[in-house]
C-alpha cells in the first residue's frame, strides 16, 4: 500500500461535506461520538489489552494505567464539560462602547489531521481524538505502522462505535503520511520526533495550516543528597517508575537522565539497584514486569548506544540485552562520556546514566546548556533549590518529588 499512490480526495471531500453541514457542531453530535469512544473502550478492553501486549509487551496493569484508564478519564471529563465549553462567554467591554455588548464564541476549525505514536498506539490515537470530536471537527486518524496490532484494532473498531462520515482511519507508512501531508487542513496533531516533526511543520507551512508538535526530549531527574531512609525510598520508586514502569523508558515525558551530587552518587546507585529487583522482579525478561523495545531497528539503536567502549564501562547495573524477545535489562551507567550519543540523543529506552555534578546546585546550568527538556523532575526538600529550579530552568513542566502525574492529573487542555 505504501508503494502507491493512493487517492483521499473522496475521502476528504465527505469529511468537509460532513462538516459544512453543520452536524458537528451540535452538541448531540459531539455527546454522542464521545459516547461512542467510551463504549469502544470499555467494550473491547481485553482486545486492547491484547493489542498492546502483541505490539509492545506491555503488562494489563501498564495499559490500564497508561491508556484504558486515562482515556476512559478524559472522555468522561469532556462529556462533563462539553456544555460548559460550548457556552460563550460574556466579553467586557469598555464604556466607550455602551450599550454594545460582546461575547466570544468557540467554532471548530474544520478538519484536522492526526498522526498518533507507536508508543501508546491506543491512548496517543483516541487522546487527541476526543478534543477534536468535543471541539466539533471532523478528522482523519493516521494510526502508527509501527505498532500493527494496535492499528489494525482501532482501523476495524472505530467505524463501528463512531459516525463514518466525519472519522476516518487510515493505516500506512511513510509513503501514506507523506501524501496525506500534501492535503490541504485546518490543524494538524503530530506525536513523534523532532526530525518528523520538522518535516510535518514545513508541510504545514505550505498551506499555512497550524500544527501541534507534541516531541520529545531529554528529560533529567534532578536528586538531592536525600537524608531519610524514607525520602531516598520514596524518590527511587517513582524515578525507577517514571523511568522503566512507562513502556520501558519508551515515552517522551520519562527520565532520560539522572543529575546527582558525586558524593550522594553511590548511595543513590545502591538504593536503585536494590529497588530494580523489588519492582521488576529477578528476571524481568520471564516475568512479563516491563515492556519490549518496539521493534528492531530501535532494539539495535538502543544497542549501539550501549556499545560505545566508554558507555560500556560506565554500566554499573544490568546491560544484558535478548534481541530475539526485543528485550533490554534495566541498565545503570555512572558519568558515561559527556559526548557521547547516549548523552545527545533521546534514548527512549531502558538506559538509565547518573552524571554526577560537585553540587546540585550546578544542576540549573547543566539543564540549561542543553535543548529545553520537556519535563524536568526535582527530588529535594530544599526550598531555595526549588526556587532556583523555578526562576532559573525552563521545560515544558516541572515536577517535584514525583514523576509522570503530570499527564493523569485533573487539567485538561483539548487542543482543537
Amino acid at each position: 500500500m505504501d508503494e502507491r499512490r493512493v487517492d483521499f480526495e473522496r475521502e476528504l471531500e465527505d469529511l468537509r461535506e460532513t462538516f459544512n453541514s453543520g452536524e458537528t457542531r451540535s452538541r448531540k453530535w459531539r455527546k454522542t461520538q464521545l459516547k461512542g469512544i467510551l463504549m469502544l473502550v470499555k467494550e473491547n478492553e481485553k482486545e486492547i489489552f491484547d493489542a498492546l501486549y502483541q505490539d509492545l509487551g506491555k503488562h494489563q496493569a501498564e495499559a490500564f494505567r497508561d491508556e484504558v484508564g486515562i482515556l476512559l478519564k478524559s472522555t468522561n471529563y469532556a462529556l462533563a464539560h462539553l456544555k460548559k465549553w460550548m457556552t460563550p462567554k460574556k466579553i467586557q467591554l469598555p464604556y466607550v462602547a455602551f450599550p454594545t455588548t460582546a461575547e466570544m464564541v468557540s467554532e471548530p476549525l474544520g478538519v484536522v489531521l492526526i498522526f498518533s505514536s507507536w508508543n501508546f498506539p491506543i491512548g496517543l490515537c483516541l487522546e487527541p481524538m476526543i478534543g477534536a470530536i468535543a471541539s466539533g471537527n471532523t478528522l482523519v486518524l493516521k494510526t502508527s505502522e509501527l505498532a500493527p496490532a494496535s492499528s489494525s484494532l482501532l482501523a476495524n473498531l472505530i467505524p463501528m462505535y463512531l459516525d463514518n462520515k466525519a472519522i476516518k482511519v487510515i493505516e500506512g507508512g511513510v509513503s501514506i503520511a507523506e501524501q496525506l501531508l500534501e492535503k490541504k487542513w485546518d490543524k494538524i496533531f503530530f506525536t513523534g520526533s523532532p526530525r518528523v516533526g520538522r518535516l510535518v511543520m514545513a508541510a504545514a507551512a505550505k498551506h499555512l495550516t497550524p500544527v501541534i508538535l507534541e516531541l520529545g526530549g531529554k528529560c533529567p531527574a534532578v536528586v538531592d543528597s536525600l537524608e531519610t531512609a524514607m525520602d531516598r525510598k520514596i524518590a527511587v520508586k517513582r524515578i525507577l517508575g517514571g523511568k522503566f514502569g512507562c513502556c520501558c523508558g519508551q515515552a517522551c515525558i520519562g527520565i532520560d537522565y539522572i543529575l546527582v551530587e558525586k558524593k550522594f552518587a553511590p548511595i543513590l546507585v545502591d538504593c536503585l539497584k536494590a529497588r530494580i529487583k523489588k519492582m521488576f522482579g529477578e528476571n524481568p525478561r520471564e516475568t512479563n514486569s516491563i515492556a519490549r523495545i518496539i521493534n528492531k531497528q530501535h532494539f539495535l539503536r538502543l544497542k549501539s548506544l550501549l556499545n560505545e567502549d566508554e558507555v560500556k564501562a560506565s554500566i554499573v547495573y544490568g546491560g544484558s540485552i535478548d534481541e530475539d524477545n526485543r528485550f533490554i535489562e534495566p541498565t545503570i551507567l555512572l558519568d558515561p562520556p559527556l559526548n557521547a550519543d547516549i548523552m545527545n540523543e533521546e534514548i527512549f529506552g531502558p538506559l538509565l546514566p547518573i552524571i554526577t555534578l560537585k553540587n546540585i546546585e550546578e544542576s540549573t546550568q547543566f539543564i540549561n546548556s542543553r535543548p529545553k527538556p520537556l519535563a524536568i523532575y526535582a527530588f529535594t526538600n530544599n526550598e531555595a533549590l526549588k526556587e532556583n529550579m523555578v526562576s532559573k530552568t525552563s521545560s515544558g513542566c516541572l515536577l517535584f518529588n514525583d514523576t509522570i502525574v503530570q499527564v493523569i492529573s485533573l487539567y485538561h487542555n483539548f487542543l482543537f
